[in-house]
């Protein structure tokens, strides 16, 4: 391919990746929209090597095996790119901080389009507003000198002109900063997404079914344009399909709605009876306090929520986005959708995918010299494929295999001072893959049926990980389980912390895997009665 970078070549990915088989069914109803609305069709570009900023994240991660499925050449730029070697082997990652000019080039050689995904996060407006700024120059700086054609921004709908308040305008900002430096821009600029694990969705959901009566502050009734992400990954597809759309692009759904009118559309396809009392509250930094308790999306996160709805967030020119024709779902259809599929599991992406690691390195790539260490080893009558089962299913909803209750009293200490607790769950009740969530554990390492290795997301002096690992015995008919829990103190208080759960440890440590073993033995025996 023209432009190709001398000696790295890219792998072409030519076959959608899996998990999208459900929407197939989405070109008919489009197809019928744009008919019916006197629309032109959609269409696609050749394969062209696309560079996707933010691949980890909510969006990102959807959009990529849509891509892909196009045939296009994918380059994933990442500040932690295993998760996203792991789950898009095809792809080429390259190691990617938008905050450090010269990791950038890299990510930007030989590519032809670029879709920018970057949103920074974190507590303070103006630190946020500053970083999301320096991200955006340091980025379209070197698309420039790269010789990049052209960028897709999925930035923030919402009036600038409100006060600059807001992370509408600090999207705006990011936009015009990226467009500075020669590189077209084709910004879609998107209010509220929902879809299942979308922070959107996941708060108006925990907000609803916990609360029946719901104290509501201003922002409540400040209108917006929710969008359904399915539209939004539409709308993406097709910005890349069509160059000469270039500019601001604001895409919605049909409905205007405000945030109150969600929770209730939400509390009627739920059969739920939900009062709101209204009150003359704007504090973003109490309020976002508040989201954060009664749902699992923590304050850094829902704050900038709550300040893209202190301004109407509504499309004031839809004429650009027609160039694309398309028909965005109307809300009550999105909302339904998010519903059944994360009552069905059936969630691809969520929020927390990129939740900010405070510290990338891996147990393998560290010195394991000084660390404090507790290893349990088990024999199990079961084959390792029952063993890997069973150790991969713990957390979430189905709780830890032994005492249960400690963890539970560990998370609610770690969200009293400032950590994310058990609000992060489990992303699917059977299945793991790098980089998703165990209520307050990441899943570093995951290679079935042999290893599964997590580590630590709490607020501790130190640094903590869990690793399973299961050795075949008997010509795989039995296994070996090896339980390994490891601990880099951080001074002092690292090792008065681990020597403080010393009464605890061997007892917990010691249920954990008894009970591992014999629900593995339990499965191995109920897959040879079904089979017999």
């Amino acid at each position: 391919m023209d432009g190709a970078p001398r000696g790295r070549p890219c792998a072409r990915v030519v076959a959608p990746f899996a998990g999208h088989g459900s929407r197939t069914a989405r070109p008919d109803r489009a197809r019928l929209a744009r008919a019916a609305h006197g629309l032109p069709r959609p269409r696609t570009l050749p394969g062209v090597r696309i560079l996707v900023v933010g691949a980890s994240g909510y969006v990102g991660g959807r959009l990529v095996p849509l891509l892909a499925a196009q045939g296009h050449e994918l380059v994933l730029a990442s500040r932690n790119p295993r998760p996203l070697q792991a789950r898009f082997p095809e792809a080429r990652v390259v190691r990617t901080d938008l905050l450090d000019p010269v990791s950038i080039p890299e990510a930007v050689d030989g590519v032809e389009l670029a879709v920018y995904l970057a949103h920074a996060t974190g507590q303070g407006r103006a630190a946020v507003a500053e970083r999301d700024l320096d991200a955006a120059a340091n980025f379209g700086r070197a698309a420039a000198a790269a010789g990049v054609g052209r960028i897709v921004y999925l930035g923030w709908l919402g009036d600038a002109e409100a006060g600059g308040r807001h992370r509408g305008a600090n999207g705006h900002a990011a936009g015009t900063e990226l467009a500075a430096h020669g590189v077209p821009v084709t910004e879609l600029r998107a209010s509220l997404i929902i879809g299942s694990g979308s922070a959107a969705f996941e708060a108006i959901r925990h907000l609803t079914e916990r609360l029946p009566v719901m104290v509501t502050p201003r922002w409540v009734r400040t209108r917006c344009q929710p969008i359904g992400i399915r539209d939004v990954l539409d709308h993406l597809v097709a910005a890349v399909g069509h160059p000469e759309v270039t500019g601001v692009v604001e895409i919605g759904g049909p409905d205007v709605l405000t945030f109150g009118d969600m929770l209730m559309a939400y509390a009627r396809q739920r059969g739920l009876r939900r009062s709101m009392i209204p009150v003359p509250i704007t504090a973003g930094r109490l309020i976002s306090h508040w989201v954060s308790l009664a749902s699992p999306v923590p304050s850094a996160v829902a704050r900038p929520l709550i300040e893209e709805l202190r301004a109407d967030a509504v499309v004031r020119d839809p004429e650009p986005a027609r160039a694309f024709g398309l028909a965005p779902l109307p809300f009550e259809g999105v909302l339904d959708r998010a519903i059944r599929r994360t009552e069905s599991r059936l969630v691809e992406t969520t929020w927390f995918d990129a939740y900010r690691a405070r510290d990338r390195r891996t147990l393998d790539s560290r010195n394991r010299e000084g660390m404090l260490t507790d290893r349990r080893v088990v024999d199990v009558a079961a084959p390792p494929e029952a063993v890997f089962a069973e150790v991969q299913r713990v957390g979430g909803a189905t709780g830890w295999p032994y005492a249960n209750v400690l963890w539970r009293i560990r998370g609610i200490m770690d969200r009293a001072v400032g950590g994310v607790g058990f609000r992060l769950g489990r992303r699917d009740p059977d299945l793991l893959r790098v980089g998703d969530p165990i209520d307050f554990w990441r899943v570093e390492e995951v290679r079935p049926p042999s290893l599964l290795r997590l580590r630590d997301a709490m607020q501790m002096p130190g640094r903590a990980w869990l690793q399973y690992e299961i050795l075949p015995e008997d010509d795989g008919r039995a296994s070996m389980l090896v339980q390994t829990a490891y601990f880099e103190p951080r001074g002092l208080a690292g090792r008065a912390y681990w020597y403080g759960l010393m009464p605890v440890h061997p007892t917990l440590f010691k249920g954990m895997i008894a009970e591992l073993a014999a629900r593995a033995v339990a499965r191995a025996e109920a897959d040879r009665t079904g089979s017999a």
